[in-house]
């Protein structure tokens, strides 16, 4: 396995939408093997495949606190099919937006269809902090940032801290 180079917003890259995967196979295990090493490293409770400059429709989380309650979920072109009339909000932080957090509220609970590592069909039915996770990493697939739920107010503030923090670590390469 190897750590994968997340992508730090702005960036293009994460707006795009990414396309559906035909057929699980070895190499795209590969890269969800790589994606979870670097999920954890950062550390991290969901990546998806625009974070780290690939554009399929992949997905892993693990909402486990600590290495003996690990979980991870992989999901290959995960769509929701049912979710909850009840919003929750929780503070949502991203690998891509590094120290910025906000509050965000989404559907409490949200059913899941994918595919999983062996290419087959899964359903999950995800609540709380999964269900969040989930659909904040669904929404990187189609381009959508965790920013984007925000008021434009509060998503300017988080856009322009980013914009600096990335002037002053190129200038600091150059």
């Amino acid at each position: 396995m190897a750590l994968l180079p997340v992508i730090i917003a702005p960036d293009p890259r994460l707006k795009i939408k990414c396309r559906p995967v035909e057929r699980v196979d070895a190499e795209l295990v590969r890269l969800m093997d790589d994606m979870l090493e670097t999920m954890y490293a950062a550390p991290g409770i969901g990546l998806s495949a625009p974070q780290v400059g690939d554009d399929r429709r992949v997905i892993v989380v693990d909402v486990g606190r600590d290495e003996e309650e690990r979980a991870p979920l992989c999901m290959v072109n995960p769509e929701i099919i049912e979710i909850s009339d009840q919003d929750v909000t929780y503070e949502e932080g991203c690998l891509s937006f590094p120290e910025q957090y906000s509050d965000v509220s989404r559907p409490d609970h949200v059913r899941v269809r994918y595919l999983d590592r062996q290419n087959e069909i899964r359903e999950l039915k995800a609540d709380g902090v999964l269900a969040t996770c989930v659909q904040h990493e669904i929404d990187h697939l189609d381009g959508i940032l965790f920013v984007d739920h925000l008021t434009a107010l509060r998503r300017s503030m988080i856009m322009r801290k980013m914009q600096k923090t990335k002037r002053l670590k190129e200038s600091e390469l150059a």
